[in-house]
């Protein structure tokens, strides 16, 4: 019955070639705080089960972290991705925290902190990175602050509204997207339901909430197609699919698409129409490591012979890379983040 079923299986779409120097344009870093880095993890989180998991994932641990500073994470995650066959260069994600109306960190309300400042030091130590900024719109020097990151080689800007704890509908975050459009940074921002943090509000992660900064010109690119989630009774994926249809300055990526809660997802993004030609490549390390991702769901979708060859790479990104490829994941998917970054590396 099995080997009749595998008689049967096909990827997606027909499997292509992957282009040279891929560029993963969603990987995360985060530290304790360790050796003045500035960085903050809720006491909250800290205490969760993802934590610990969260610093397997990076190779390293908290002890460690507290021995040698946490610019040892960004080492780690350098020297593993200057391993991988496929991927040149990560775009390594700062994350600004919760930031109330008077424009100051609230501490209290913030579950993660990655400063700019911290991951601007790693990828000064590290060629293979790139920086990707964090700015919350509250600040009362976010204009200042997108001149300084886009000086200082900055090639996007991440937002996570839903745990930041903003609107991007708000109207008085206009000339922060009127400067994005000014600087030409990308935005990079969390669609559907957040399942990373211990707390979320969810409401912000609404894809119709990028209405504003779309009209405005900026170009957004929604991570994850917005993949989980529902609002207003309509599923997050079609939501952002139908702003598509107005916006061509509407991207996405497929980042986190082949974790298990997410078996359908890769289908969908591959094989609706509304996507084709707007999807950049995104591993969202380090959350494509087991348990997380596993080849094995994709079990009467791809060949065993595809199955095998996956389950036997241990370098992270060209295992992400291969089973979306082997799912049939387009290569003009693969090379987008350079050619939209302008990653001249």
């Amino acid at each position: 019955m099995m080997i009749s079923a595998w008689a049967f299986a096909r990827p997606y779409r027909p499997v292509e070639p992957l282009p040279a120097a891929i560029v993963d344009m969603h990987c995360h870093i985060a530290g304790i705080g360790a050796g003045g880095s500035g960085c903050f993890v809720s006491p909250q989180l800290r205490n969760n089960w993802r934590f610990k998991a969260y610093l397997r994932s990076f190779g390293t641990s908290e002890h460690e972290l507290l021995q040698k500073g946490d610019l040892i994470v960004g080492d780690r995650l350098a020297g593993l991705l200057s391993e991988s066959q496929h991927v040149s260069h990560a775009v390594v994600l700062a994350l600004d925290g919760c930031v109330g109306r008077d424009g100051v960190l609230d501490a209290g309300r913030t579950e993660v902190y990655v400063p700019n400042t911290f991951v601007l030091e790693v990828v000064k130590r590290h060629t293979n990175l790139l920086f990707g900024a964090s700015i919350h719109p509250y600040r009362t020097n976010a204009l200042e602050e997108l001149a300084w990151a886009k000086s200082q080689g900055a090639v996007l800007v991440k937002w996570l509204p839903s745990i930041m704890n903003f609107d991007p509908a708000d109207p008085a975050l206009i000339p922060f997207y009127q400067k994005l459009v000014e600087l030409e940074l990308p935005l990079l921002t969390h669609t559907g339901n957040e399942r990373s943090f211990s707390t979320a509000q969810e409401e912000f992660g609404d894809p119709a909430r990028l209405e504003l900064p779309l009209q405005l010109g900026v170009t957004v690119i929604a991570a994850h197609i917005g993949s989980t989630g529902y609002f207003q009774k309509q599923r997050s994926t079609d939501r952002l699919a139908a702003l598509m249809l107005r916006h061509t300055n509407l991207l996405s990526d497929i980042s986190s698409l082949t974790q298990i809660n997410k078996r359908p997802c890769m289908k969908e993004a591959l094989l609706r129409n509304d996507f084709e030609g707007r999807l950049l490549y995104g591993s969202d390390f380090p959350l494509i490591n087991p348990p997380l991702v596993s080849e094995w769901i994709y079990l009467f979708r791809l060949s065993p012979t595809a199955l095998w060859r996956i389950s036997r790479i241990d370098n992270p990104w060209d295992a992400d890379v291969e089973l979306k490829r082997q799912l049939g994941t387009p290569g003009a998917i693969f090379a987008r983040p350079r050619q939209k970054l302008v990653v001249n590396h």
